[in-house]
Order: C-alpha cells, then sequence, then structure tokens
C-alpha cells in the first residue's frame, strides 16, 4: 500500500489544468478551461475544468471529478494506478506501508517481471525493424498480412530470431536474473544452458490497463507440425490468462466513447481491426470468456458485441461465457463473420465502413441465436426439445438485475413463441431456476455464516429495523417521500444540508472571531443539527472533518476531493460549484471591487446556519403541536403553549437575520 505521505507529495504537485490538458484540448474562458467532452461526442464544448477548485465537470453528459478520478474514468485505472501514475509522472519516489514479507517478496518480482518484459519487447521490437533477419522474415510477413509500420510501432509488434539463444545471452548481458527469465516465458533451461523460448516468431506484447507489459504471444512463421502455433507467456505474478484480454489498452477509449465494446477471437483480428480504424476491438486470446474478462469488459461498457468466424466452432467459442455475461447484466449480441472468413480477412476485403455496417446490420441477440441453433441440433427429438427449452429457462433465470426486468420479460415471450410452448408455463419454470439458485446460494451463505461465527463467537448479531431489515440491508427507497412536493422539500433541504458542508470544507480554516474559526462555530452549531440531516454521506464528512480537526489537522476540500473513498470524493466534487465564478468581463462593466465568497463567508455561513436551524426549529414546532393534540393537564398544556411561543420567538428571530418573513 502506498504510504500517507507519498499520497500527500502526489497530490500536492497535481495540476489538473496540465494532467486533464494531456487528454483533452483546453482553453482558457474566464477562470476556467473549456474543451470537447472526452466521455461523449459532442460538437459545442461543454466539458469545464476548474484549476481553482482542482476539478472537473461536463455540463452534457454530468461526468464530474477531480484528477484521479479523471484519470480512473479515461484511462481506467484503478485509484492505487492512478497515484502510481501520477508519482511517475511528477517523480514522486514512492513508499510502500509496512507488507508482509510474502506480500513484498510478490511485489518485487513483479517489479522485476515488469523491467524484464519491457526490455524485452524493445529488445524484439529493435530485432523487427532494424536487423536483417527481422527485416527479410518478421518484417515482410507482417507487410504481406497488410500492416503498417505506424501499426506495428503501435502495438509494440517484434521478432524473435531464429536462433538457440541470442535473446538469453543479451538478457543476461544486462545482469537480469535467469531466474526471472524463466518465470517470464522469456528464456527456458535446457542441458542447464538458459535458450531463447519464442525462436523464429513474430512477438505480440500483452498490456495491461496502464500500458505496462505483462506477457507476450509468439506466433510461428515458418511451417512446422509440431510446433504450436502460438506459444503464450506461462501464469505468473503479472500474467493471468483468464483476467486478460487483448488491446483493452489500445481500446479503452474509443470502447467508453462509443459505447460498446467489440470481441474477437486473434491478436491479429484486433490488430486489423484498429488498423482499418475499428479501434473498439479486443480479443479473448481465443479462450472462452471468463467472469473476469466480462469484469474488465463492464469498466468500460455494458453493450458487448462478439464477433466470431461462421463456421461450428466459431458458433460454439461465441456461445461460451454467455451466462457469465447475462449475470454481470451485459446487453450481449452476436455478429458471425460469413463463411471462410475471419474479421482479419473480412475487413481487409470489404474496408472498415462497409464492416462497420455489416455489424450494425447483423447482430444477433444472444439468448434467441442460441435458442435457434439448439432447435436446429434438436430437429424433431422431443427428448432434446424438452432439454432446449430447461436450457432457456436455466439461461434466462440468470437475468437477475433488478432494472433488466422488462428484458427478462420479453426474452419468455419470444422464447415462448419460438418454441411453440405456453408462455406462463415458461415464466413458471424460469421462476422455478430462480428460486433454485437463491436457494443455493442462501444455503451457501449460511453454511459460511455458521463457519464465520463458529470462528468469531463473539460477533454480535445485525440490528434488525423497525420494518423487519436488518439496518445494513435497508431497501433502497425506505422512509424516502414518494409525492412530488414531500420530494422538492426533500431537494431545498438537501441544498441547506450540502451549503453547510461546502462552507465547512471552504472556509472552515478562516478566522470567525479572535478566538475561533469557522470551523470552531459550524461544528459547535452542528451538534444540535445532526438529526435533520437525511443524506447520511453528509454526516461521514462532517464526522471525518471533525475527527481530523480534533487530532490537530487541517482538513479542507482537498482533503475529500481527493480521498480514496470513491463515494466521498465524488460527493465533496458534486458539493462544489463551478457555475457561480464570477467572469473577468465584469470588470469592463462594473466599477469597484466585486465581492467575491470570500470577501462574503461570514455571511454565507450565518445564513446557512440560520436555516437550517429554522428547519430545526419547524420540527420542534411540528412535534410540539403533535403533542398539544392529545390530552393534556391545564399544567401541561400551559407548558406545551409556552413551548410554542418560545419556538415562535425564536423562529422570527431567525427569520429577522435572514431578511425575510418566508416560513419553510
Amino acid at each position: 500500500m502506498i504510504s500517507q505521505q507519498t499520497i500527500q507529495q502526489i497530490l500536492s504537485r497535481i495540476d489538473i489544468i496540465e494532467i486533464v490538458g494531456g487528454f483533452v484540448k483546453l482553453k482558457k474562458r474566464g477562470t476556467s478551461y473549456l474543451g470537447l467532452c472526452p466521455f461523449h461526442n459532442e460538437k459545442t464544448p461543454s466539458f469545464t475544468v476548474s484549476p481553482a477548485k482542482e476539478i472537473y465537470k461536463c455540463f452534457g453528459c454530468g461526468r464530474s471529478g477531480n484528477t484521479i478520478s479523471f484519470l480512473m474514468e479515461h484511462e481506467k485505472y484503478s485509484y492505487v494506478e492512478a497515484l502510481r501514475w501520477l508519482a511517475a509522472r511528477y517523480n514522486v519516489e514512492i513508499e510502500e506501508k509496512e507488507l508482509s514479507p510474502e506480500v513484498r517478496q510478490q511485489q518485487q518480482v513483479g517489479e522485476s517481471l515488469y523491467i524484464i518484459n519491457a526490455f524485452a519487447q524493445k529488445y524484439f521490437s529493435d530485432i523487427l525493424f532494424n536487423n536483417e533477419e527481422g527485416q527479410d522474415i518478421g518484417f515482410s510477413y507482417l507487410k504481406e498480412r497488410g500492416f503498417t509500420e505506424e501499426t506495428m510501432r503501435k502495438f509494440q509488434l517484434g521478432y524473435s530470431l531464429d536462433q538457440r539463444d541470442t535473446f538469453a545471452r543479451a538478457a543476461l548481458a544486462a545482469q537480469y536474473n535467469v531466474e526471472y527469465l524463466v518465470k517470464s516465458g522469456l528464456v527456458v533451461v535446457r542441458d542447464e544452458r538458459p535458450m531463447d523460448n519464442y525462436r523464429g516468431r513474430i512477438i505480440f506484447p500483452i498490456h495491461n490497463q496502464t500500458g505496462k507489459i505483462i506477457g507476450f504471444g509468439a506466433r510461428i512463421i515458418k511451417s512446422n507440425d509440431r510446433a504450436p502455433k502460438y506459444i503464450n507467456t506461462p501464469e505468473n505474478e503479472l500474467y493471468v490468462k483468464s483476467k486478460i484480454l487483448y488491446g483493452a489498452y489500445q481500446a479503452r477509449q474509443a470502447i467508453d466513447k462509443q459505447d460498446e465494446c467489440l470481441l474477437v477471437e486473434g491478436y491479429t483480428d484486433v490488430i486489423s481491426l484498429h488498423q482499418a480504424g475499428v479501434e473498439n476491438a479486443v480479443a479473448s486470446g481465443g479462450t472462452s470468456l471468463t467472469i473476469d474478462q466480462l469484469r474488465l469488459i463492464k469498466k468500460y461498457t455494458n453493450h458487448l458485441t462478439i464477433i466470431y468466424d461462421g463456421d461450428g466452432a466459431g458458433i460454439k467459442a461465441a456461445l461460451r461465457g454467455l451466462d457469465m455475461a447475462l449475470e454481470e447484466s451485459l446487453d450481449v449480441k452476436l455478429v458471425l463473420i460469413p463463411d471462410k472468413e475471419d474479421p482479419d480477412s473480412y475487413v481487409r476485403k470489404i474496408g472498415a465502413a462497409a464492416f462497420r455496417d455489416f455489424v450494425a446490420a447483423n447482430k444477433k441477440d444472444f439468448i434467441l441465436f442460441q435458442l435457434e441453433v439448439a432447435l436446429k441440433d434438436a430437429a424433431d427429438d422431443s427428448n432434446k426439445k424438452a432439454a432446449v427449452v430447461n436450457q432457456v429457462a436455466e439461461t434466462i433465470s440468470r437475468i437477475n438485475q433488478t432494472g433488466d426486468f422488462t428484458k427478462k420479460q420479453d426474452y419468455i415471450r419470444q422464447s415462448a413463441e419460438i418454441l411453440r410452448i405456453d408462455e406462463i408455463g415458461l415464466q413458471n419454470l424460469v421462476n422455478k431456476f430462480t428460486r433454485d439458485r437463491i436457494e443455493k446460494q442462501e444455503n451457501r451463505a449460511a453454511a459460511d455464516a455458521r463457519a464465520k461465527a463458529a470462528a468469531h463467537p463473539a460477533a454480535g448479531q445485525p440490528i434488525i429495523g423497525e420494518d423487519g431489515f436488518p439496518l445494513d440491508e435497508m431497501p433502497p427507497d425506505a422512509g424516502m417521500p414518494q409525492d412530488e412536493e414531500s420530494l422538492g422539500l426533500l431537494f431545498r433541504h438537501e441544498q441547506n444540508e450540502q451549503g453547510m458542508i461546502r462552507m465547512l470544507l471552504d472556509f472552515g480554516l478562516k478566522s470567525w472571531d479572535e478566538n475561533n474559526l469557522v470551523a470552531d462555530y459550524i461544528l459547535a452549531e452542528a451538534i444540535d443539527l445532526y438529526d435533520l440531516i437525511d443524506n447520511k454521506r453528509l454526516l461521514k464528512i462532517l464526522d471525518l472533518y471533525k475527527n481530523w480537526y480534533e487530532q490537530g489537522l487541517e482538513p479542507s476540500t482537498k482533503s475529500f476531493l481527493y480521498h480514496e473513498d470513491q463515494e466521498l470524493s465524488t460527493l465533496a466534487v458534486s458539493i462544489m460549484d463551478l457555475h457561480h465564478e464570477i467572469s473577468p468581463n465584469w470588470k469592463e462593466h462594473y466599477e469597484g471591487k466585486i465581492a467575491t465568497p470570500e470577501d462574503l463567508y461570514k455571511e454565507d455561513v450565518l445564513s446557512t446556519m440560520r436555516w437550517l436551524k429554522l428547519r430545526k426549529i419547524k420540527r420542534l414546532m411540528e412535534q410540539n403541536q403533535q403533542d398539544m393534540g392529545r390530552p393534556h393537564s391545564e399544567e401541561e398544556l400551559m407548558m406545551l403553549l409556552q413551548t410554542h411561543k418560545h419556538l415562535k420567538d425564536l423562529e422570527r428571530e431567525l427569520l429577522d437575520g435572514l431578511g425575510t418573513v418566508i416560513v419553510i
């Protein structure tokens, strides 16, 4: 884990204009910068970056965040990967927190493999472009396949000489550890002698999401019946085949922008499509789709189109992994290339524009296509047809996301029509498979819970809410008002709550009076207002701020803006406002100094807190009136009337301070 000191060093050096400007062309406008949004296609710039607040916001698609979240969103980095990228950019040496010897050893091995892979890529590329054998055999082969030099360099392709140990000797001369060279798959040891593993092959480097090389694919050029066509890196600390999609690094931005991922089988399919301008393509490496690969796709888009050969093997390959894709709530389509063609040959044959048109016109719904294939195989066999019904019912039952209910019902209706069976009967069968799977999951969860309880007998039981739900499993809309008027009131209250947090983050460390800061005033006043704050995430910020402040730290907007908890970071961004920045053009029309929020912070803090106190008083008055409606003694009723008068006086005093007579 990266130490807090390192994180603070990185954050102190971040220049959001420099980082975002490296990906988006920005033009200064007033105190902010404007550009075309990189997250959706637009012709009129609506992507705004504020260097003062260190945030960006697109007023077209609504995306917003800070420098780190921009890298996470645009480059699909994790939080730690984004920090490491920034550390490299600003030459910040990363200090790790204390790790276990096993984890530290694993990290050291991983770093060593990264270094070896980077050396190997440069070596093989140099052979391809600058060595006589590399040019005569490797470069000529790739040229014959139709690849340009620009494309070869984009994918960092290379060539390994058809000699015994040329690379091994070069790597050992560069003092790389032979054990790690073997682990990387680049070298094998035979008769106690290190030898090249990829002799006479085209080298395809495989990148992770940050662009680092984690392994290689090596394709033989000469015809050799005994040798495998491809050799891939063996699994190690970096290379785990089930978690890799070839070309994902090169395709990530195109997938994000087009909101669709095209999945093909081979390396050359990906490279040909990219060269033709179809840049949202990745490859599964010829293996069955795995859950990790599907989740990697889901980081970029919910729309997956699988493009495979139209032969029997291609169809079977395409159908593998379907159930997992449905469980991940991916919208999956299938396109079969005409027989005896593959994506590589077909895009060369008809061109990029026609290929895109072909894909758009020939997308088949995955479930319905699977059903058609299964029915064709079943022919007139009634037993096989019954198995098909069960198969499609189980497949549809895996569509279990709440938002996919309509899609699920559509599949049941269409499948019943194709199968010529009763729709209600198919619905019941789908429900049965759903219940069976839920029951298995519950049994598994119960077994896990019993195991945990046995291991930790002191663990407490879950706290149950008034409606019978565990408090950490409350329905998402529990307690939320549904009528329009109440929702409008809730929105205004949310603005008041956010206003208090914004004042605290922006001005908490500014002076309030001779002895106190703004934070002292707000935190003291907020103690009696906790029960008003409906947004519990805001309470989380308030409590965290209070905790840091009481420890003698100096929390600010930046403390939350770059918090590793992305929910808090996103909330901090949403609280900040890009709309209310004073245009420098005002100076041309108005004389004198224009008051800024920094000039008016005390008035704004007082106003915000008064509105919250008014809500508190209003709530107390409602409770008091409810009490007055119940039977009371004369003395109790007098007490309630006095309470009502006192609350009205407080309300009037606050309204006078606000300069308004509106009662909320």
